[in-house]
């Protein structure tokens, strides 16, 4: 619905609605307006379209400020529990080792077995 008046907004052309002169716009109990309009079914006027749109993206960014302010809350429980498999991991690999030492005897001790086979048949180089 446009509205004309005289003077300046002739010059720029009709004046849109308000918000809070809207039908599809109620106050709630606690002050906050809220938005009945669906740009897909009841939007008044074109300018509404925009309106809505930055409703949504100001409730996007609070969202999305929301989900920083609780990973920073759980930042130092991820470190914590980073730390800790780490260490886990550095126990398991340290109580593995002498299974990984006596393997690497063991071929290092048939490598020198097998040298010195050869030096036997074929005598000293």
């Amino acid at each position: 619905m446009f509205i004309f008046h005289c003077s300046n907004d002739l010059i720029w052309g009709a004046k849109m609605i308000q918000c809070k002169d809207c039908e599809l716009c109620e106050a709630g109990p606690d002050g906050k307006r809220i938005f009945r309009c669906d740009p897909f079914s009841n939007i008044k006027e074109a300018e509404c379209i925009a309106k809505w749109q930055l409703i949504r993206l100001d409730m996007l960014l609070a969202t999305y400020q929301g989900m920083v302010k609780w990973y920073g809350k759980l930042a130092p429980l991820q470190d914590k529990i980073f730390k800790y498999m780490q260490r886990e991991i550095n126990e398991l690999e340290e109580s593995d080792r002498w299974k990984i030492e006596s393997e690497e005897e063991k071929e290092t001790k048939e490598k020198e077995g097998e040298e010195e086979e050869e030096e036997d048949e074929f005598g000293p180089a």
